[in-house]
C-alpha cells in the first residue's frame, strides 16, 4: 500500500488518537509533517513533539493536548490541498478559517506558515489544511 497523501494520513492519525483521548501518536517522520507540527505546537494544538530515530526514515511522535475537562484542544482538521486537486491561494484570497477561531497551514516558499503569517509576509502559496 503506497501512501498517496502523507499530510492527509498525519492527520487522520491525529484525528483518530483525539476521538479516543489518546495521550500521543506516532508518525512517520518527514521534514513537511515536522514543519506541520512545530505550526501546531506555537499555535497551541498540541503539546510537543519529538523525533524518534526508528525505521527508515524514523517517528515524528506527535503528544496530543486536552483541556482540563479532557476536551481535545482540536476540533477539526481539513486536509484542502489533495494530490489530485491541489489548491492555491494568492494573500489576497487566503479566507480566515472559522471566523479566525481556525488556523489554515499554507506550504510558501517562505516555509510553511500559518494564513496569519502568510498575510503578514505578503505571500501566498499550497493551502496544506485548516485546523479548529
Amino acid at each position: 500500500m503506497s501512501m498517496t497523501d502523507p499530510i492527509a494520513d498525519m492527520l487522520t492519525r491525529i484525528r483518530n488518537a483525539t476521538m479516543v483521548r489518546h495521550d500521543r501518536t506516532d508518525i512517520p517522520a518527514s521534514r513537511m509533517k515536522l514543519e506541520i507540527a512545530k505550526l501546531l505546537k506555537q499555535e497551541g494544538y498540541i503539546r510537543t513533539f519529538k523525533v524518534l530515530e526508528e525505521g527508515p526514515q524514523g517517528v515524528l511522535r506527535v503528544y496530543l493536548k486536552y483541556s482540563e475537562t479532557g476536551e481535545p484542544v482540536i476540533h477539526g482538521l481539513a486536509r484542502v490541498s489533495k494530490p489530485g486537486r491541489r489548491v492555491y491561494r494568492g494573500v489576497d484570497e487566503l479566507q480566515k478559517v472559522r471566523n479566525g477561531l481556525g488556523v489554515a497551514l499554507i506550504s510558501t516558499n517562505a516555509g510553511v506558515v500559518t494564513d496569519d503569517q502568510a498575510r503578514r509576509l505578503r505571500v501566498g502559496g499550497e493551502v496544506l489544511c485548516e485546523i479548529w
